[in-house]
């Protein structure tokens, strides 16, 4: 192991042949995403038998594959003093409620404003793990969804925080206001979900190469044009929650991307302008503690758009 980097050793099994390298390393490196596999193979991080591979080199059994890791960056981000809730914190992992109009973390163009730079400014101890711009982020909620997310302060937290999702550990639950009245009281959509065909920006079940996706959901409350809906995703797709709903026919109110370009009456309008954004609101997130093993739960309450845009709703049943 050098100073720099370290080094780690995976050997081919019998199961393990005749898979692709990128495949075999994301399932090996449960801390790593696969962008980070890609890069690291691109790199020449990866060997086998001192000779360089491809993410698409498929491994023969016996293989010694040699990878070397480079240490945690130092981060570079500023950190900002922003309104951020923190809901808990310990030497592991800290818990936020993330606000409306916040992005996760700084991508093209956006350096600054960011949950990241907020927890850098309240978690003076935060992973680097996540490379310079993604210190600590194991998962992530869209800009204009808001609630419960869980950010881990070293490398041994974020390792485990990234196998519970991997494996479907964590249990999620959202809130969402959708448009129409969604008629069975509850269900389960499934589908396989990837990048929609012509347009970038969305996701969709239409996809050449989706991913399998799962959602469950259930019927909170009904008013005579929206319906009140607890959904629980059991896989963690792009945008699946907003994905299933709007393509059951009862999209998130004001969802500028999956939502229909005209409103079906006056109430979906002004229900939509007093949100100003997509109704949906990370409700509850429970996981094992990385370090102690214990199952934690965690829930933020509705945010106040939401409250208010029930309130208008509930007073029209009058």
């Amino acid at each position: 192991m050098s100073e720099e980097n370290k080094t780690q050793i995976l050997k081919i099994t019998k199961e393990l042949s005749g898979k692709r390298a990128d495949v075999v390393l994301s399932e090996f490196l449960s801390g790593q995403t696969r962008s980070q596999i890609k890069k690291l193979i691109d790199d020449k991080m990866v060997v086998v038998q001192e000779r360089t591979i491809k993410p698409s080199t498929k491994f023969d059994e016996g293989d010694v594959v040699q990878i070397t890791l480079p240490e945690p960056e130092l981060l570079n981000l500023a950190p900002e003093d922003l309104s951020i809730e923190l809901l808990y914190e310990d030497e592991c992992i800290a818990v936020v409620n993330k606000p409306a109009g916040m992005t996760v973390h700084p991508g093209a163009g956006i350096k600054h404003g960011t949950l990241v730079n907020a927890l850098l400014y309240k978690c003076k101890d935060l992973s680097g793990i996540g490379g310079k711009i993604r210190p600590g982020i194991v998962h992530r909620l869209d800009k204009d969804t808001t609630g419960v997310m869980v950010v881990a302060k070293n490398d041994h937290a974020h390792n485990s925080l990234v196998e519970q999702f991997k494996t479907r550990e964590v249990k999620k639950k959202y809130i969402a206001i959708v448009e129409g009245n969604v008629k069975a009281d509850s269900g389960v959509i499934e589908s396989e979900i990837g990048r929609h065909p012509t347009n970038r920006i969305k996701m969709s079940s239409k996809a050449k190469a989706g991913r399998a996706s799962v959602t469950k959901w259930k019927v909170l409350e009904r008013y005579s044009a929206a319906t009140l809906v607890e959904a629980e995703p059991k896989t963690g797709r792009t945008h699946q929650i907003r994905v299933h709903l709007a393509e059951s026919g009862y999209p998130i109110l004001a969802d500028k991307v999956y939502g229909p370009k005209k409103f079906k009456n006056d109430i979906l309008k002004r229900a939509s302008k007093l949100m100003g954004r997509q109704a949906l609101h990370a409700s509850e997130l429970g996981f094992k503690h990385p370090l102690t093993g214990e199952f934690l739960k965690f829930k933020a309450p509705l945010p106040v758009d939401m409250e208010k845009t029930l309130e208008y709703l509930k007073q029209l049943e009058g």
